[in-house]
């Protein structure tokens, strides 16, 4: 007896072990459940995350590309706002020169001061904006910079030099922004 009574316990132990290995592996099953709905609500929750982030940069990209157009656009606001007071300079120029019952001489000098000072303000403004005029009178030729139009004889001026301009040329910054239209010396006349 000694032999069945120790298989019977062998045989309960086998049988208790495998109850508690079921129950555990069914708890297990559970779990690994639970874990792989908690992991799927996690990757629900990254990738609306995802979306969300990627509505976001889009919304940023479209609203940068509607700043730099408006920027672009409206780039010469600016300079033209500086140019605004030339405007009504000219404009009271022009009224000098309309005003009634002032002698004829002294409305023409009213009406070239206030030229000279519209001129003066422009120039400032120009300068401002880092526009300067090429200098051209009195100097070699440079085709680079200068477009002869024509030449004239000059005792004072020598050859290949600037006589005069007919148009000023500009730089703005380092870049050439007109070129100067000249009349070039070809030196003395002929006698």
């Amino acid at each position: 007896m000694g032999k069945e009574q120790g298989k019977e316990e062998v045989l309960e132990k086998m049988e208790h072990a495998a109850k508690e290995s079921e129950e555990g592996a069914a708890e297990d099953a559970g779990s690994a459940e639970d874990k792989l709905i908690a992991a799927q609500e996690e990757i629900a929750g990254f990738r609306d995350k995802i979306l969300r982030a990627a509505a976001d940069f889009d919304n940023y990209k479209k609203r940068m590309e509607r700043d730099r157009n408006a920027a672009m656009k409206y780039a010469g606001e600016f300079v033209l706002r500086e140019f605004l007071p030339v405007v009504d300079n000219l404009e009271r120029a022009l009224a000098q020169g309309v005003v009634t019952g002032v002698a004829a001489e002294q409305n023409l000098a009213a009406l070239l001061e206030g030229v000279q000072l519209t001129l003066k303000s422009l120039l400032a403004t120009l300068e401002k904006f880092e526009v300067r005029s090429v200098d051209s009178v009195g100097k070699p030729f440079d085709p680079n910079v200068q477009e002869a139009l024509a030449m004239e004889a000059s005792d004072v001026v020598p050859a290949s030099h600037v006589l005069s301009e007919f148009e000023k040329g500009y730089y703005y910054k380092d870049r050439l922004l007109r070129v100067a239209k000249v009349i070039v010396s070809s030196g003395k006349a002929a006698s």
